[in-house]
Order: structure tokens, then sequence, then C-alpha cells
């Protein structure tokens, strides 16, 4: 795939990505999600290894998919779970490229392969994820407040089965 100057691929993550995956989470986490989630949420889910955990637990499991450069780096990563895109970050330092466009196209392709609908969470403060699902044709659809933050489930359909 290529942005522009950018040549990227996505491939499945394996057990050897597992430190950059985890590295990548925490910086985007603790770069991004403190304007909506607050310092005290943010240094927790960092600081406690929740967010190292959940992706170790992906990871295992299977469903990640990692989106490297042309160097070989990992810059961006998603985690499919079922018909849900459970979590797709993209590097902040490689914001604003269109990366994040082709993860996300990436993701909706191989989830439309096997269902016909799909969807995923957004927090519902997080204004900036919210405007790039829906450009992306994404529907809004329940507000979930049964734990932590208010997220906004998005759906998306497609000929899968």
């Amino acid at each position: 795939m290529s942005t522009g100057q950018h040549y990227v691929t996505v491939r499945p993550a394996t057990g050897e990505d597992l430190d950059d995956l985890q590295a990548l989470a925490r910086r985007t986490i603790d770069a991004c999600y403190r304007a909506f989630l607050g310092d005290e949420a943010v240094d927790w889910f960092i600081g406690s290894g929740a967010s190292d955990a959940h992706v170790r637990n992906h990871l295992e499991r299977g469903g990640v998919h990692c989106l490297v450069n042309q160097e070989g780096r990992i810059i961006g990563f998603s985690i499919l779970d079922g018909p849900t895109i459970d979590l797709m970050m993209v590097d902040p330092d490689h914001h604003r490229r269109g990366l994040g466009r082709l993860l996300l196209q990436h993701a909706e392709a191989a989830l439309l392969a096997q269902h016909s609908t799909i969807r995923l969470e957004s927090f519902a403060e997080n204004a900036a994820a919210n405007s790039f699902y829906e450009a992306c044709g994404w529907l809004h659809g329940n507000r979930l407040t049964d734990q932590g933050p208010v997220k906004i489930e998005y759906i998306k359909n497609g000929t899968g089965g």
C-alpha cells in the first residue's frame, strides 16, 4: 500500500512483535487519550500494565495485524476480535498521513469477508476518532454507558456472511 511518499504493508503480528506493539500502545495512549480520559485514568491504564496485558492477551489469541513501514518498523496495529475492531492505533508521529485509513480498510475487509455486520467502539469524548470513523462510512450506533467512560458503538454493513 502506498500513501504518497510512504510505502506500508499490513501483516499478521507474531510473538516477536509484542514489545513493539505494547510500546506503541503506551505512546499512543499517553499522547492521545489524556484530553478526553484525563491524566489519572491514562496514568493508571499505562502504569498498571492493563494496556500491555490487553495487547499481549490478544496477540496470544491471534487477530492482531501490524502496519509496517518500508524500514520494517511497526507504526500501527489493529486488533480484530470476532466481528469487532477491538483496537486500532497509529503511532502519533505518523498521524494525518492516511495510514489510519489504510489500516481501517484492511481491518474492514478482513472482518467483512466473514461477517455481514462489523462493529467498533470509540470513546464518546474522542472527537478526532469519531469524526474519522464517520468520514470512513461508519454509522453511529448505541451509546454504551455500562462501565467506565461513555463509548459510542459504530457499525458497518457489508456483503460477508
